[in-house]
């Protein structure tokens, strides 16, 4: 087996989309028994308590798609929250779902955050993004 350099694997890492990527940190985190701590979410908060102003939100990069209501279709939202966050089996979804308002997903891209708020909106489920 050839030997990967290390721009090699930032190259695989850039062309993972951000569901595969949380999996991969998830492998990494079990594999070697470490914990990952983001920075982006440590820096989230300062960057709300500064504004709420147009200026403020097109500094914010990272998103939380929070699920605020599940809707009259649970079943439905189960199967949305199951497909964005695919390491949580059926009963682990349903409790998210069921324990509304709580986040879906932490820290993602503006375009992700988007993707995932129309598809829990499409099931049914009333949507935030902070």
């Amino acid at each position: 087996m050839a030997k990967l350099t290390k721009e090699d694997i930032l190259k695989a890492v850039e062309e993972m989309s951000v569901l595969d990527l949380a999996d991969l940190v998830k492998a990494i985190e079990e594999k070697f028994g470490v914990t990952s701590a983001p920075m982006a979410v440590a820096t989230a908060p300062a960057s709300n308590a500064a504004g709420t102003a147009s200026d403020g939100a097109s500094e914010q990069t990272t998103f939380n798609v929070v699920l605020a209501q599940a809707g009259t279709n649970k079943i439905s939202v189960i199967k949305a929250v199951r497909e964005l966050v695919p390491t949580l089996g059926l009963q682990e979804a349903k409790a998210l779902v069921e324990s509304a308002p709580k986040d879906v997903l932490t820290g993602v891209n503006k375009k992700t955050a988007e993707e995932a708020k129309v598809k829990l909106t499409a099931a049914g489920a009333t949507v935030e993004l902070k």
